[in-house]
């Protein structure tokens, strides 16, 4: 999921704001820690312009 958000050339700070979560969430989510619903995770593949299943999780 980094290397997807770091490929659209955005921080995690840049996808906290667009998303409007808060930037431990992006890193929880990054991490593995907290799963990621699908609705959430459309919304990365939109940011990231890639397919969802593309998006390692």
């Amino acid at each position: 999921m980094a290397a997807a958000r770091v490929n659209a050339e955005l921080t995690q700070e840049d996808v906290s704001k667009i998303m409007r979560k808060s930037k431990q969430t992006i890193v929880n989510w990054e991490k593995g820690k907290h799963q990621i619903d699908a609705a959430n995770l459309a919304m990365l593949a939109d940011l990231y312009k890639i397919p969802v299943d593309m998006i390692k999780v």
